[in-house]
């Protein structure tokens, strides 16, 4: 029996990933994660306890969803964000060269500056602004750097089973008659089980490299939002307000990129796989 190694196997994507092979015999997966009740575990940003792991699980595929993915506390955590979002990668790459095992790396559109008005895609250059992104570009360098068969997928505005936007959404409708929601901040929202379909789609090739994986079609915060309570059936109205306003009412708030719609480019040139629509995704989810 082949084994997969989960990091963060707890997360969104980690738990849309066991849901995704748990039909599959011929798979085993290691989940892991970090002093985590109930699950193995692994600490990624230490290397000597990555390279035992790795050495005694001898795995085929190792699929990191482990990350540091508050993006206002990476401002001020800068040394953990750069422990967990670049050091971690590189840990696991390490490791996964030297058992000859494929990597599946998660990143993130925040890569990108924002400043642009046509998608994105995996040829265009970077440039993060928000500490989140420079950390998490460093993993995806780190990656290339040290593994000799990888997948990167950057992903956006995910959701799925845990702490998310849409449920944050939906409890404050039960107490407010109104939510003041961004609306000029544009993305495709991204169901964890879309996300988790491509990763297991992909590890089964030797289509090795850079790939974006995300919903297909873009919108705001404010239209999803929108979109949400219009699924939900609640009548809570959406205060649209731009990233200036919303700055003023949480100062403390990172900068978010003004637009980062990914275009999975090379999916299409490379695969038949295809994302579903997300306004689709958001349906079967709620």
């Amino acid at each position: 029996m082949k084994k997969i190694i989960v990091t963060g196997c707890n997360g969104q994507l980690g738990r849309a990933i066991n849901q995704c092979y748990g039909k599959d015999e011929g798979i085993e997966l290691i989940n892991t994660d970090f002093n985590v009740e109930g699950v193995k575990n692994l600490d990624i940003t230490d290397l000597e306890s990555v390279l035992s792991f790795f050495r005694e699980i001898k795995p085929c595929a190792v699929i990191n969803c482990a990350a540091f993915t508050a993006v206002d506390a990476c401002e001020v955590n800068v040394d953990t964000a750069y422990k967990i979002n670049a050091l971690g990668p590189r840990n696991l790459a390490i490791a996964a060269r030297e058992t000859g095992a494929k990597l599946m790396h998660v990143s993130t559109d925040y890569v990108f500056g924002g400043d642009g008005t046509k998608p994105y895609t995996e040829f265009d250059p970077v440039g993060p602004k928000a500490m989140y992104g420079k950390t998490k570009l460093a993993g995806e360098n780190f990656v290339r750097d040290f593994s000799d068969r990888y997948f990167i997928i950057r992903t956006a505005w995910l959701y799925g089973d845990g702490k998310n936007f849409v449920k944050t959404m939906l409890r404050l409708s039960e107490s407010h008659e109104e939510v003041t929601v961004v609306d000029d901040q544009i993305g495709s929202p991204t169901s964890a089980k879309e996300l988790a379909g491509a990763i297991r789609y992909l590890l089964s090739t030797d289509n090795y490299g850079l790939f974006h994986g995300t919903c297909e079609g873009q919108c705001s915060w404010a239209d999803f939002t929108k979109e949400i309570f219009k699924i939900a059936g609640k009548k809570t109205r959406v205060i649209p307000v731009t990233s200036e306003e919303y700055k003023i009412i949480n100062p403390a708030s990172a900068d978010r990129p003004k637009f980062s719609v990914l275009e999975n480019y090379m999916l299409k040139l490379t695969t038949d796989y295809s994302f579903a629509d997300w306004e689709k995704a958001i349906r079967e989810y709620l």
